[in-house]
């Protein structure tokens, strides 16, 4: 086997990797870096496939071991962020990591439903144009934003939404609601784009204009409302078809 089929592969290490170092970081009570780590492993997650198509590399391991680096990067990381953040807002400090209580541990239907979403992909193979369920790196960027926003962005300058961010009752609510997404049958529209029409992107664009919208108003504080518009744009689509 040439050396190029084995970029994809690497790519995906990475990946895996990053998620490692994510979890890693929450442990060590560096929740931003930890968050920071997510975002990486999702572009390697978006690199990876893309090299597997330009070099024709796509191959059954390559295909396994992109959903063990998912899991991983996508499922456990965020679970543990989320486990830590629920954790800061009963009032616990990231050390000793023994004195704890029962409540964070909800925080790991996280890697449990991802996994699940993830086996539920693998066997489907009309999930092309469309998606059931929410996409486990959308899930997974909304939680590792959280830390981001509280502890980098409003660390100076608390808020509403940072305090809403540090709410037990709204971060187990989060993560019970994302869980659900992903396993769930709605619909959801792929930012793949086979042809530049107007017409038969208009939701494509639409997200992507409003989005860049978001995100030059509030920077990266916006990554959850983007993937909350994203699924309400998935739910206005279908519910037009």
């Amino acid at each position: 086997m040439s050396i190029k089929k084995h970029i994809p592969n690497f790519i995906t290490l990475m990946n895996l990797f990053s998620g490692i170092l994510s979890v890693y970081f929450s442990m060590t009570g560096d929740l931003s870096l930890a968050g920071f780590m997510i975002f990486l492993a999702a572009l390697f997650d978006f690199f990876d496939g893309m090299a597997a198509r330009l070099l024709n590399a796509k191959t059954p391991i390559g295909a396994d071991l992109d959903s063990l680096a998912d899991v991983v990067s996508f499922g456990v990381a965020p679970g543990f962020i989320l486990f830590q953040m629920i954790r800061f807002s009963l009032g616990f400090e990231f050390y000793p990591i023994e004195n704890v209580a029962y409540l964070p541990f909800i925080a790991f239907v996280i890697p449990l439903f991802g996994a699940l979403r993830l086996a539920k992909f693998n066997v489907d193979e009309s999930q092309t144009d469309l998606f059931k369920g929410l996409p486990i790196p959308a899930q997974a960027i909304v939680i590792s934003a959280f830390p981001i926003i509280v502890f980098t962005c409003f660390a100076d300058n608390p808020n509403l939404y940072s305090e809403l961010i540090t709410n037990t009752w709204f971060l187990i609510g989060s993560g019970i609601v994302l869980s659900f997404l992903m396993v769930s049958n709605l619909p959801m529209f792929s930012l793949k784009f086979s042809n530049f029409s107007w017409k038969e992107n208009q939701t494509r664009y639409l997200f992507l204009i409003m989005s860049v919208v978001l995100l030059a108003l509030l920077r990266i504080a916006a990554i959850p409302l983007i993937v909350l518009l994203y699924i309400l744009l998935s739910a206005a689509l279908i519910t037009k078809k």
